[in-house]
């Protein structure tokens, strides 16, 4: 018999059931081989995981969706060999202020 994973679902309060997530044999193995090595504590965190990863790349997906709008809309500045240089300064000045702001809070 082939085992199911069953996943509840992060909104669980919206959703009154559970999915059912088919893995292929190689994508069981390679949970169990975490599991046994210590890597994960069981097949819920495997699953926990890679929502998580799928969350973080479909964020990124999107954000590069809309800066692509916005540069197709004109909403972009034009660098030259003459303004890259002052461009550098400001980002160098903004990460110094970053880096200050976390020694800061520390």
């Amino acid at each position: 018999m082939e085992k199911t994973l069953v996943v509840d679902s992060i909104l669980s309060w919206f959703y009154s059931e559970t999915m059912e997530v088919q893995l292929t044999a190689d994508q069981k193995a390679l949970i169990r081989q975490a599991i046994d090595k210590g890597r994960l504590a069981g097949e819920e965190d495997a699953v926990r995981e890679a929502l998580s990863l799928w969350e973080e790349r479909e964020r990124s997906r999107i954000e590069l969706i809309a800066a692509l709008e916005e540069v197709e809309a004109g909403y972009y500045t034009e660098y030259t060999d003459a303004t890259l240089p002052d461009l550098a300064e400001e980002l160098k000045r903004e990460a110094r202020a970053l880096r200050d702001d976390r020694r800061s809070v520390k």
